[in-house]
């Protein structure tokens, strides 16, 4: 069967970035981890023969891969990795952790991490509430988020009953 798994480029912390990440998430682990060949052409790639190329792990079941490519490419908003989280104390531990050590916050649940990837960090009641018949309800919500940085659970409460 084929598989997908999402690949991260970055320009040398693949290694730190994949420890992190596993940190973050129970069962969540670093799978293998490749390093650059020395191929006695001097054509080991943008890394030094034995150092990390590669890194595989698993954050809560899904494969990622992370590449030590070099400074060419860079992360940007248009690819995130959204966090559907089951309360307020977990929305703020990640978050928290996220955005430490250089991270920065964004607006609506979203933030980059040390690394400059984007995550949305968001409450599953969120997704409920938007989502719901309640046509009315959700636009309250809605411009509630739009005001958020962090998610905050009990104003989206509070939008949605008015």
């Amino acid at each position: 069967m084929q598989k997908i798994a999402t690949f991260l480029w970055f320009d040398g912390q693949a290694e730190e970035a994949a420890t992190f990440y596993t940190s973050l998430f129970p069962d969540s682990r670093i799978t293998q981890v490749a390093r650059y060949p020395d191929t006695g052409a001097g054509e080991s790639g943008p890394g030094e023969p034995g150092s990390v190329m590669t890194v595989s792990f698993e954050l809560l079941g899904r494969e990622y891969v992370a590449l030590n490519g070099g400074p060419v490419f860079h992360f940007n908003e248009a690819v995130s990795l959204l966090v559907e989280c089951d309360d307020q104390q977990q929305v703020d531990d990640l978050w928290a952790k996220l955005t430490a050590d250089g991270g920065e916050e964004s607006q609506c649940g979203w933030l980059k991490d040390r690394y400059g990837l984007s995550w949305q960090i968001t409450p599953r009641i969120l997704l409920d509430l938007v989502g719901g018949e309640d046509r009315e309800k959700a636009a309250r919500v809605f411009a509630a988020m739009m005001r958020m940085r962090k998610i905050e659970i009990q104003p989206l409460l509070d939008a949605a009953e008015g």
